[in-house]
């Protein structure tokens, strides 16, 4: 069964994430870095949103479970390793990608899938429910410089050091006055409608638009290159 697919609506390309809690493995790198490739075959499209399937979550992040086996495995060492640069290899792709990438979050996000949704160039949430958190501090999982740098274009900095030193879950409404998500939505219909009607106002050149994203990110992307591989080769995701 697949964990995620899309599908086209006019020029925009919608990335529907169909795996419950959508939590990231290697599995989850590789199937949505094969979906941004075929998207980008297709020079229609203007623009891409990322949703879930699933009311109840976005994305939960990585999977613990997952992770704790390879973690305390040293023959999984390279597949931890493997994993991590392929974490950066999604966050850079979205970053990069030559149209707008719109993260439409109707259920949790919760650390690495809070990441992503940051890693996007706009985002929008449900007011009625949902959270968005970085659990981090509570389960020991520091955050890489690359996930720092990329974070911090998305979040004001008083509240990002408010979220991530406290784990607290912030939700729609607040999320909105911070300037964190641009539409805080009543439910999940007037969410997806609002998120597909804003795709659909992009019509700008893949080349301008991919050119701008490059130069705005260029210093996100090399922390990623130089300063994340340390931590990396060293397989320390958890504390």
């Amino acid at each position: 069964m697949s964990i995620m697919h899309w599908e086209k609506v006019g020029a925009v390309a919608r990335i529907v994430m169909t795996d419950g809690e959508n939590r990231h493995k290697p599995e989850y790198n590789e199937t949505i870095l094969r979906l941004f490739d075929e998207i980008e075959a297709d020079k229609d499209i203007r623009s891409v949103i990322i949703t879930s399937y699933d009311p109840k979550f976005f994305s939960l992040g990585i999977d613990l479970d997952w992770a704790m086996r390879a973690h305390s495995d040293p023959k999984r060492a390279g597949e931890m390793k493997a994993f991590l640069y392929g974490l950066n290899k999604m966050f850079k792709r979205i970053l990069l990608f030559p149209t707008p990438v719109i993260a439409v979050i109707n259920g949790h996000a919760f650390g690495d899938g809070s990441i992503m949704a940051c890693a996007c160039d706009f985002r929008l949430m449900r007011a009625d429910r949902g959270f968005f958190c970085f659990p981090e501090v509570d389960i020991n999982i520091p955050f890489m410089p690359g996930m720092l740098a990329l974070v911090r274009r998305a979040i004001p900095g008083y509240k990002f050091e408010e979220m991530a030193l406290t784990g607290k879950r912030v939700g729609g409404k607040e999320m909105e006055e911070h300037h964190i998500v641009i539409k805080a939505c009543a439910d999940e219909k007037e969410l997806q409608e609002a998120g597909l009607a804003f795709a659909k106002t992009f019509q700008k050149e893949r080349g301008i638009f991919g050119e701008l994203k490059k130069r705005m990110n260029k210093e996100i992307v090399r922390v990623m290159d130089e300063e994340d591989p340390p931590y990396i080769e060293a397989a320390r995701l958890l504390a």
